[in-house]
């Protein structure tokens, strides 16, 4: 294969294979690399918002840390039968919001553990609730293996599940627990949730009905590169798929895996090894596969400051929120934090303008 080529095909935005991708993750250097991501996202950008970068205020609200799933990379989940399990009440979540509210921020980022016993009708009767409470909050919550969990627990099929949850409250939903779409890495690393096809068949049954979507992807663990190209195709695929009028994925958020204290890394010995240069590689190829996908979020929790910098010289073009809260890398080994004012500023020293934004992508 020839990488002026390949060059020439991204920057047209045509779909590369797997095995140019691959070629290209491989062979390309960083610097040329991460030149073509960049100038894609800037082919993506209205030309008024080329140096725009978008940045969110929004808290993240474990609903739950029981979960059946046991992901190995997990060390926040508790079992049904473990002493220190609990459910977020109504009352915690009045302070959360009200917490939320003094940040200038106006939504829940809600990520549930698969509950044995919290079905579709627990869901529509706390997005209810909470709309109650706070009408204006946006509810950016459960993702597509909650998704089909509740399915299966109501023995519906996930159309129903995301019309009824859109009744009750449901704005947007998280591309949470993509991991790799691959079974063979899924098998091993989280067993117990939906499989990549039903991960993607969700989002499907969601671009339908016009939900606002997000992707991710957590690498940096058993997965090989191939399987991290093929990742991004799927991802493109659906959302070739997705109804004139529906946005599909907004965005795109890859991050290593963090490490520290999971069962993958203290049983398998499986640790986070990628580099500054392998995280900007990603961010990079990412844009390159996906070109149909607008934005792509930089992982600043996860690798830091510098190197989010860095991404958006890359191929990405949003910071994402200041984290409010978030319990599940955090404890596991990533230990970085912004508030408004820092965020902003290291949009600025990177070089760009901090464009606060909705969950849709658009520039507040």
């Amino acid at each position: 294969m020839n990488l002026d080529i390949l060059y020439n095909k991204a920057l047209n935005s045509d779909f590369l294979t797997i095995e140019e991708g691959l070629f290209l993750y491989d062979n390309s250097p960083t610097s040329e690399l991460t030149f073509i991501g960049n100038e894609i996202r800037k082919k993506n950008q209205t030309a008024e918002n080329t140096n725009k970068v978008g940045w969110i205020i929004d808290r993240n609200v474990n609903i739950t840390n029981v979960c059946i799933a046991q992901c190995k990379f997990c060390n926040f989940y508790r079992r049904p039968n473990d002493p220190d399990t609990y459910i977020t009440t109504l009352d915690e979540y009045k302070t959360k919001i009200e917490v939320l509210k003094q940040f200038g921020g106006n939504q829940l980022l809600l990520q549930g553990g698969l509950h044995p016993k919290l079905g579709l009708e627990y869901y529509k009767k706390l997005f209810a609730d909470i709309k109650k409470i706070a009408p204006d909050i946006k509810l950016h919550a459960l993702g597509p293996a909650e998704i089909h969990h509740i399915a299966r627990l109501a023995k519906t099929d996930y159309k129903t599940v995301l019309v009824e949850l859109i009744d009750a409250g449901l704005d947007s939903l998280p591309g949470a627990g993509a991991e790799i779409l691959n079974d063979r890495v899924r098998n091993i690393v989280s067993k117990g949730k939906c499989s990549s096809q039903e991960w993607l068949d969700v989002m499907r049954e969601a671009h339908k009905l016009n939900i606002t979507t997000s992707a991710t992807m957590m690498f940096g663990h058993i997965e090989t590169h191939e399987e991290r190209i093929d990742h991004f195709v799927k991802l493109r695929e659906v959302q070739a798929e997705k109804p004139e009028l529906s946005d599909g994925f907004t965005s795109f958020i890859p991050w290593p895996f963090q490490d520290e204290g999971t069962d993958l890394n203290e049983t398998s010995g499986v640790k986070n090894t990628v580099t500054a240069d392998e995280y900007l590689r990603t961010i990079a190829i990412a844009r390159i596969m996906m070109p149909n996908i607008k934005n792509l979020q930089a992982s600043w929790l996860t690798v830091g400051k510098k190197i989010g910098q860095l991404s958006l010289h890359s191929g990405a073009n949003d910071f994402g929120s200041i984290m409010i809260e978030e319990n599940v890398v955090s404890v596991a080994g990533a230990t970085h934090s912004f508030d408004a004012t820092q965020i902003q500023d290291a949009i600025k020293e990177a070089g760009f303008t901090p464009a606060y934004r909705n969950q849709e992508y658009k520039y507040i």
